[in-house]
């Protein structure tokens, strides 16, 4: 009968907590990506702010802007086939949060009407990538380390991305109103390239996906001659990586499809929700700050337990229940007309995010093996194009239905991410 295991035993036994506080990859991506969500949480309240009483842009000009963030999506196309096809994830991410850097710092400089839009959809459209080149290296080491916690790491990381979120706007609010808009874009700026830092002394080696090898036997004196020939005959050189092909990626990209749908109520939500809870509920500011800041709080207490029920019913079937809570969080906020249907509203949203920010990105890389580093950047820029969708809707839906019923709009966007993502998790490419 097998004995109970030490308390030394119990004590070195992997925690994917642990993992992360030892390794200088996974301790530095946690550091960086906290910084990435400080930083640019901060400034995207700040944006039409900054637009419409530094720049005098109208209303409609600055609604404007959020359309330039299609760009991102390319921009992350291309440094992630290209991190995938010389394996420089740490070389790419230094880049990409120096072109944050130089984007934000601009942005703060600013003095023409067109200067903010072309700086956001030329050089911080790359910025965005930064993140995505981490995810990327993580997963090497996980993958060459076949770490058993590789799933609670990932998490742990991403919650960091999430942390900053919370903490981000509350800051750059106070600096906005301290300092002034163009003080708090240049400390986003600031933020971006304090990224470099927690990563500055860590390196991983190239990854290069290679053509398959047989491996080769152990040498013993029956097979000595073998092994001569072996010998003699040439080394057999790496293949050069191939990009994926389209039908490769169609996984990828239908569920980067779905999640766009999912994440499409965020801006309307952001947009309309305290214009509502202010102008029709008439609720105290501490009660509409109360329910605003509830949702990332519950957000960083559910991603651990996802992780957790997702390794006994499957990532994808957990998904179908994070897409149907939104659902229910849009309705909340479109039928129930009190204080109570609003935070109602913002936990089931909480329980939206604490699924899709734990889990989506691994979903994202295992359905496109091949090029982690591209699914990688596909699925975090899909955040800009449903940002663009999102704000759209949301002008169109209001004038249309007025509030609160603008938010049947992502109600509806929801049941099509219900029923994409189950049919997705009974089809082939469903993912445990």
């Amino acid at each position: 009968m097998p004995s109970a295991p030490t308390a030394a035993e119990v004590a070195t036994a992997p925690s994917a907590a642990r993992s992360v506080w030892a390794s200088p990859l996974y301790r530095g991506a946690t550091v960086a990506l906290f910084l990435s969500g400080l930083g640019t949480s901060a400034a995207a309240p700040q944006i039409t702010l900054f637009l419409v009483n530094d720049l005098h842009v109208s209303l409609t000009t600055a609604g404007l802007f959020y359309l330039t963030n299609i760009t991102a999506p390319i921009a992350g196309y291309l440094i992630g086939a290209r991190s995938d096809r010389s394996g420089n994830r740490l070389g790419l991410f230094r880049w990409c949060a120096l072109a944050g850097f130089l984007g934000w710092v601009a942005m703060a400089l600013a003095g023409q009407i067109w200067m903010p839009f072309v700086i956001s959809a030329v050089v911080l459209a790359f910025s965005g990538a930064a993140g995505s080149q981490l995810f990327a290296a993580v997963h090497d080491d996980l993958q060459a380390t076949a770490s058993p916690v590789a799933d609670g790491v990932v998490s742990i990381v991403r919650m960091a991305l999430t942390a900053g979120w919370v903490v981000g706007p509350v800051l750059g609010s106070l600096l906005a109103t301290a300092a002034g808009s163009r003080v708090m874009l240049a400390a986003t700026g600031a933020c971006a390239l304090a990224q470099i830092i927690p990563m500055g002394f860590v390196s991983t080696g190239s990854v290069r996906p290679v053509a398959h090898i047989a491996p080769e036997s152990t040498s013993t004196p029956s097979s000595a001659p073998e092994s001569e020939a072996q010998a003699e005959r040439p080394a057999q050189r790496p293949q050069r990586p191939q990009r994926p092909s389209r039908r490769e990626m169609l996984p990828l990209l239908a569920f980067t499809a779905l999640y766009v749908f999912v994440y499409a109520g965020e801006p309307i939500k952001y947009g309309y929700l305290p214009i509502y809870m202010h102008d029709d509920l008439h609720l105290p500011t501490a009660v509409s700050g109360a329910v605003i800041g509830i949702q990332p709080l519950i957000e960083l207490i559910l991603m651990p337990l996802a992780v957790v029920v997702a390794r006994r019913i499957g990532m994808m079937p957990l998904m179908v229940f994070g897409a149907a809570f939104g659902v229910g969080a849009n309705l909340c906020f479109a039928l129930t007309g009190d204080a109570a249907g609003m935070f109602a509203g913002q936990i089931l949203m909480g329980g939206v995010w604490g699924v899709f920010a734990a889990l989506g990105i691994i979903v994202a890389q295992r359905l496109l093996p091949q090029a982690i580093a591209t699914a990688s950047a596909i699925f975090m820029s899909s955040t800009a194009i449903a940002s663009a969708l999102g704000g759209l809707t949301g002008s169109l839906g209001v004038s249309t239905l007025g509030l609160p019923h603008v938010f049947f709009a992502p109600a509806l966007y929801g049941l099509i991410a219900v029923t994409g993502l189950a049919i997705m998790s009974r089809s082939r490419f469903t993912v445990r």
